[in-house]
């Protein structure tokens, strides 16, 4: 008896077995399983991390056989297109299969964009629509953004529509997706390497792609190596400016100024080294002043996300914590001061622009290495 209901307690139905598994997998994981004939009558695709969300919905795309040569698929984008004729090809029976495929790319009025393209008239035949659709039509809904659960639509779409959401992806997701992905390609990482792609990418999901597409090209299989990454991934503007504030903060002042003539001899302006240079020390000020009140790093984010208006990236805040560890807040006060002070002189056209950049610097390596030995006095 007592085997009979512990057999019992461990049977879970189906369903629930599906969404547990669902639940597991992250959204391009649960769009490789899609096809045209599997599609549901009503599918939408949003979300605001628009990096994953531009991929996902290429990805969707290919999945459905999109072509737009086949007459059996429709696409409007809703910013260019008269909502009028997507509606009567939305509810028109096809002519050419038994079902057709209709696609409404960016929609945004069902986000908390504030642009919208359907006036009250429209919004209410489309919810009209979306309360009885037609049964040999699929509908696909892209809208780049967050949606907006206040809306009468979304609340159609969560109950009825299979949807899929680019949402941020956390860490441990972010490492098992592409550590699979890498392993698909034939390329195996040593020690280390694959946590430095992760932090070179910024640990957001489309530049991790482009990365691991560059290092594919690069070395078809086999074991990727540091030297690997440093070869096959160019490196951006921010790589080279936080090389170069690091040059500066330890004192390597030759290192740093053999940088800052390969970048201008790269056609990078001075103006807009400054402003790179300018929203590292910020954000690491930012991060200094909330972590001294004992904020914990997801309440970063969150305020700083809140002042700035834009959602701030968690890796960004996770890395300046740590970078900004031994930096004082005098001394980034004092950086930040320099180099708008900078900025101003260099606009102002007082001296050459080349001469003012290279006194910038030395100042800030000077306070640095005067901020280090009050430390240890």
């Amino acid at each position: 008896m007592f085997g009979e209901l512990n057999h019992q307690a461990f049977l879970f139905p189906a369903e629930m077995l599906q969404a547990w598994y669902n639940k597991a997998m992250i959204t391009i994981e649960q769009i490789d399983n899609l096809s045209k004939d599997n599609l549901s009558p009503l599918t939408l695709l949003a979300g605001e991390d628009l990096g994953q969300y531009i991929q996902l919905k290429e990805h969707l795309l290919e999945k459905v056989g999109f072509d737009k040569d086949d007459l059996t698929y429709s696409y409007f984008d809703m910013a260019e297109n008269n909502y009028q004729d997507a509606e009567m090809d939305l509810e028109s029976l096809p002519f050419f299969a038994d079902s057709k495929v209709v696609i409404f790319d960016n929609l945004l009025d069902i986000t908390t964009d504030k642009r919208a393209y359907l006036d009250e008239t429209e919004l209410k035949r489309f919810e009209a629509y979306l309360e009885n659709p037609v049964e040999t039509t699929k509908l696909i809904i892209c809208a780049p953004g967050k949606l907006d659960g206040k809306r009468r639509l979304v609340k159609l779409l969560k109950r009825d529509a299979q949807v899929f959401e680019a949402s941020t992806l956390k860490e441990a997701e972010l490492r098992t997706y592409f550590q699979k992905q890498a392993h698909k390609d034939n390329l195996v990482f040593d020690s280390g390497v694959f946590e430095a792609l992760l932090i070179k990418s910024n640990f957001d999901f489309s530049e991790i792609l482009k990365n691991l597409a560059f290092l594919k090209s690069y070395k078809k299989s086999g074991k990727i190596s540091q030297a690997d990454i440093d070869e096959a991934i160019p490196k951006t503007l921010q790589d080279n400016i936080f090389d170069l504030t690091q040059h500066i903060l330890t004192g390597k002042i030759d290192a740093a100024r053999e940088l800052v003539r390969d970048l201008r001899l790269q056609g990078e302006d001075e103006i807009k080294l400054i402003a790179v240079m300018l929203g590292q020390f910020r954000t690491f000020l930012q991060v200094k002043i909330l972590a001294i009140q004992n904020k914990a790093e997801q309440q970063i984010v969150a305020e700083l996300s809140d002042y700035l208006g834009r959602r701030v990236n968690p890796y960004q805040v996770k890395f300046a914590l740590r970078d900004s560890r031994t930096l004082p807040i005098p001394f980034l006060k004092k950086a930040i001061v320099t180099l708008i002070d900078c900025d101003y002189a260099i606009k102002q056209g007082k001296f050459d622009k080349d001469y003012l950049f290279d006194i910038a610097l030395l100042k800030i390596a000077k306070e640095r290495q005067l901020r280090r030995n009050d430390q240890q006095n």
